[in-house]
Order: structure tokens, then sequence, then C-alpha cells
């Protein structure tokens, strides 16, 4: 094995894991590298393979994201629950289902590869609402055991508790409480921005490149149960 292709290897991985951007514009010698060395290549792709990690190519850059079940490079629920402010799983899953009513406002398939420019809280607040009340209606036609009806009965229940906004709040800009609906979306919001996929201009969010990659590849890899559910509810 070639140790100059090892070691550009490794600083490919290090740019991408901390964060750096990697593309036709910015450490462009390493993009060059790693779309014409096939050694190089090889190395990179084994490499990520091992560490359950995935990469994407998107628009002329690499975005690289932790696998499912990846405790080293991903988060677990608890550690999500704190950055949440969350105290219970069934508000972690109510994140979960709202970033993915958030995906689906963007990108509704891989068939027109078409994104939504911008989304609003009241865009995502119709979007939960609607699928929410599309999957309890069809509950024993659409979830397959016990564990899946209770998960989405217990989210359901949740929503359904929730006011609109919190008793401060005057308007759709809400904060990030857990005791409103819109303070549910805000904490989603302000989690997204954090990690780099969203960016806030006037109330309206846009999704970063990195995030349009990881929306696009989604539906190409990960569908997974919950658009199975989602599908079948006629909301997909």
């Amino acid at each position: 094995m070639d140790n100059w292709n090892m070691e550009k290897a490794l600083e490919l991985f290090a740019k991408l894991i901390t964060g750096e951007n990697v593309s036709s514009s910015e450490n462009t010698d390493l993009y060059e590298e790693y779309n014409s060395n096939m050694e190089m290549y090889n190395i990179f792709a084994s490499m990520i393979e091992k560490l359950n990690l995935t990469l994407y190519q998107y628009k002329g850059a690499l975005f690289i994201t932790a696998g499912e079940k990846n405790k080293v490079f991903g988060y677990t629920n608890e550690e999500l629950r704190k950055m949440l402010g969350l105290k219970v799983n069934k508000e972690l899953y109510m994140c979960y289902f709202i970033i993915y009513n958030i995906i689906t406002l963007f990108y509704k398939d891989s068939s027109s590869y078409t994104l939504q420019e911008y989304i609003k809280s009241e865009d995502v607040l119709r979007s939960v609402d609607g699928s929410l009340s599309s999957i309890i209606s069809k509950m024993d036609v659409i979830v397959k055991n016990e564990l899946e009806e209770n998960s989405f009965s217990a989210i359901a229940l949740l929503w359904d508790e929730l006011p609109l906004t919190h008793s401060t709040d005057l308007s759709v800009n809400a904060r990030a409480y857990k005791s409103s609906k819109l303070g549910y979306i805000k904490i989603v919001f302000n989690f997204l921005k954090e990690q780099n996929l969203f960016i806030e201009v006037e109330e309206r969010y846009y999704a970063s490149v990195r995030f349009k990659a990881l929306i696009e590849n989604y539906f190409e890899d990960f569908r997974g149960r919950l658009y199975a559910i989602m599908s079948e509810g006629g909301l997909n």
C-alpha cells in the first residue's frame, strides 16, 4: 500500500470529520485526488465503510455522515435529548418526526430532484398536523405491530395536547419551548441551524448544501419504515 495515498486518505477523512469543506472550490487538491486517484479512493472508501460512515458527493462537494447506530461519530438518544433540552424519548421522537416532515417539505421524492426553496414554521406545523392525523386515522391498516402503534399514538397524544404557542408568544415566530407546537418546531429549527443544515433569513429557513445532499441521498438510500408508513398513509 502506498504511504502517500494512505496519508491523503487520512487527510481527507480528517477534513470531513471536523466539518471542513472539501469541494471543487475548497481543499481542491483533496477533492481532485478523491475523484482521480483510484488507489486513494479505494483506501478512503474502505476506511469509511469500516467506521460505519457514509459519504455523499453532491454538486461538486463531499459530505460525510454517521451510519445507522454509529455511537462514535453519531449521537445517542441520550446525547440528543441533552442537546435539545428534552427529558424523555417520546419528546425526542416528536422531534424526529418533525425533522422527517421538514425533509418531505423540501424534497418529496427522487423522481423530480427539485427542492423547495425555503420553509417556514407554519409550513411544518401544517405538515405535522396533517401527517399525524392521517397516520392515526389509518392506524389499523398501515402499522405492523404494537410497538409502532404505541409509538405513533404517544407522539400523536403529545402533539394533540400541546397548544399552538406558548402563553408568552404572540406570533408564529415562537421561542424554543417544549410547551407548544411551534416551540417544538423552533427547537428543531435551532438544532438544524447549529448542525449547519439550516440557514435562517427573516423567519425563512433554507436548506444548506450539506442538508440538500443528505436529503437527496436519504431518499435514495435510507427511506426506511417511517417512509413506508408515510407513503401508505398517503403523505408522500
